[in-house]
């Protein structure tokens, strides 16, 4: 069953790719989602007999695949109850995606290449969550990689496109830099790349020292580091989140299945998985608190003032990974995984209703250009409005349960950790900007109307969801998607409601080790989970209090005084075009990297490969010689007297050298 999870979407990707033209794209379509159904259907068997039964961990080893020395990597499929949740999490997801592009991309020419590009993404996300050896994790880490680039840039049409899927390689291939060294720095402590057997060596790692970049560290921190920073890339940390947005210029099932919960949970994954490794490195769970805190806060103030309706609800998962970390950074790696799982359902509910909101509106994604859609499509209207509760922790939705809980146990770590205590303050804070930027999401796209709905603030051009025909912005009545769209939606809409509740006392309450059976590590020194319940009950009370007063402010901004936003811009532009342009992050990194990088190369390829390599190299060997014979051709003139003359002077030469020196 679990080969048949991993493998499935791979078969759906080789009759889509292979033989999709053959077929048509409905049978394209229909197989592979078929087969992702199929995937998610066992994958909710393996996640209840693994997480509630009695199954123990399963390795099945498919092959041997290294043996070099002491080197051994076999292909096997790690299956515990963190893979499980991943399991579900990922299948659920695509195949709801799958089903979901059958209706948003029917009008696409190459909708067979664009299943086949959705099944190889989930096959590599599977590889990565299966695997049980770091070696495996990074084939389906660069996999993962591969084909976002490919599902980023499907409309390669478009310059954006390409720009963004470029964009989205090169940042992750920083971060997956510093992931590759974490990996060699863990076979050359522990002489494996095996998870059994680098877990078993972790705590006799703890304080042992390693001499790297010219100084004396300590081994884990720096191995720790420099695996987060692998992390950090994937998911879209401070530093290493400019690919994020961008990413949308993708379709907006791409959108969804990337960023809500696939690719960009795969740092989060990788970091509960090794948590073993992290528990030995405390300096290193301080940097994972303080990025993470410092992600939640930052992408937070960029959804402020965001106008296109995609970008609105990336920079919302930008700052939601920024809580998994800052729980991941506390060591409630129960809490991170809670809240990924949770984040899955309202997320791609979310980026799916803005897909039916842009499919409406015949692909406009501008805010300012929407305004009055709940009464033309009122089902996207209330499942776009379940996902915004969700999000903003409304109580008893799945969101209240797990970002709340990452509240609290920051709050609870803070007695001991001075990075806890930033992590408190910026998740707070985030709290109160996430509810604020949600509900003027719903605000603008389905309340007023669509004269007034152009009056907020904000310079940024209008975007246009492209699917390679004519648009006609604003010319026809917007319209109900089709149920193949619609139903997805329902569904992540019921888990966004119960997911938070169902599943609580597994994740982090009273069932924990009868669910998590070790899958996760808990030093003995971690006591974040008994010590959350020890925390003023007022505490517990803050996160609603945020979420309250975001909506309170979204509320008298966007509807009880429509102009409020755009005098409250015009009083502060520098503040709000700071925000607006992302905190220019991307000029920044032009002006440091990317143009140096272009003069460097353009340095090396004119001048030392052009004039110095080729100039005195072949090319300019080939143009002595073409420079000599084109004189020595001058000899060759055709006339008698030319030629006689020669002689003359040769045999003239020759005498004078005989006479002179030649014979004594």
């Amino acid at each position: 069953m679990y080969t048949a999870i991993v493998f499935l979407p791979l078969l759906g990707f080789f009759i889509a790719g292979v033989f999709g033209r053959q077929l048509g794209a409905r049978p394209s379509e229909l197989i592979t989602t078929g087969l992702l159904l199929l995937c998610a259907a066992l994958s909710w068997i393996t996640f209840i007999q693994v997480g509630f039964g009695h199954a123990p961990l399963q390795v099945p080893v498919l092959s041997t695949w290294i043996s070099s020395g002491s080197l051994k990597i076999d292909w096997a499929l790690r299956v515990d109850t963190l893979t499980a949740v991943m399991l579900v999490v990922v299948t659920t997801v695509s195949s709801l995606v799958h089903l979901y592009s059958i209706g948003y991309m029917h009008e696409d020419a190459s909708r067979s290449r664009f299943f086949a590009y959705l099944s190889l993404f989930t096959f590599a996300m599977l590889m990565l969550v299966t695997a049980d050896n770091l070696v495996q994790m990074f084939f389906g880490w660069e996999g993962v990689g591969l084909a976002s680039y490919l599902l980023i840039g499907f409309w390669y049409e478009k310059p954006s496109a390409n720009a963004a899927a470029i964009k989205a390689f090169v940042v992750n291939r920083v971060g997956d830099f510093g992931f590759a060294l974490g990996i060699f720095l863990v076979f050359w402590l522990t002489g494996s790349v095996s998870f059994d057997v680098i877990f078993a060596a972790a705590p006799g790692l703890a304080n042992k020292s390693i001499h790297v970049f010219g100084s004396t560290w300590d081994a884990m921190t720096i191995t720790c580091l420099l695996l987060f920073m692998g992390a950090m890339g994937k998911s879209a940390q401070f530093l290493l989140h400019t690919w994020l947005p961008d990413a949308m210029e993708g379709p907006t099932p791409v959108s969804a299945l990337i960023h809500a919960a696939t690719m960009v949970t795969a740092g989060v994954f990788m970091v509960a998985r090794l948590s073993p490794l992290f528990e030995q490195a405390p300096a290193a769970l301080t940097v994972v608190t303080i990025v993470g805190g410092t992600t939640a806060f930052f992408a937070a103030t960029i959804g402020l003032v965001q106008n296109d309706i995609k970008r609105v609800i990336a920079y919302s998962t930008c700052s939601q990974l920024g809580y998994m970390f800052v729980a991941l950074g506390v060591g409630g790696y129960s809490l991170g995984v809670f809240h990924l799982f949770t984040h899955a359902f309202f997320k791609a509910l979310l980026f799916l209703g803005a897909g039916s909101v842009i499919h409406a509106m015949h692909h406009e994604q501008d805010m300012r250009n929407m305004g009055g859609l709940r009464k033309e499509i009122p089902i996207t209207f209330w499942m776009m409005t379940i996902g915004t509760l969700a999000l903003t922790g409304f109580p008893f939705t799945a969101g209240y349960y797990s970002k709340d809980a990452i509240i609290e146990a920051a709050y609870a770590s803070a007695l001991h950790h001075p990075a806890a205590a930033y992590g408190f303050v910026m998740t707070v804070i985030a709290a109160g900007l996430t509810s604020f930027y949600s509900w003027r999401l719903v605000f603008m796209t389905f309340f007023g109307t669509r004269a007034s709905a152009g009056h907020d603030h904000g310079h940024a051009h209008a975007a246009h969801d492209d699917h390679g025909h004519d648009d006609h912005h604003g010319d026809h009545t917007p319209h109900e998607s089709p149920w193949v769209m619609l139903i997805p939606l329902i569904v992540l809409a019921f888990g966004a409601l119960v997911a938070g509740f169902a599943f609580e006392g597994s994740f982090f309450g009273h069932h924990y080790d009868e669910f998590w059976k070790g899958a996760l590590f808990q030093g003995k020194d971690n006591h974040l989970l008994h010590e959350m319940h020890e925390i003023p009950s007022y505490v517990g009370y803050i996160p609603t209090g945020m979420m309250v007063t975001g909506f309170v402010l979204a509320y008298f901004m966007y509807i009880v005084a429509p102009g409020t936003a755009g005098r409250i811009a015009a009083a502060n532009p520098i503040i709000y075009n700071f925000l607006l342009n992302k905190w220019y992050f991307d000029e920044i990194y032009d002006f440091l990297f990317v143009r140096p990088a272009f003069w460097l190369g353009r340095l090396f390829w004119k001048t030392g490969d052009g004039k110095i390599i080729d100039g005195m190299g072949p090319d300019g060997v080939s143009a002595r010689v073409l420079d000599v014979t084109q004189r020595v051709v001058r000899l060759q003139s055709g006339y008698v007297y030319h030629y006689a003359f020669a002689m003359l002077i040769g045999v003239a030469a020759f005498i004078s050298w005989y006479l002179v020196g030649g014979v004594h």
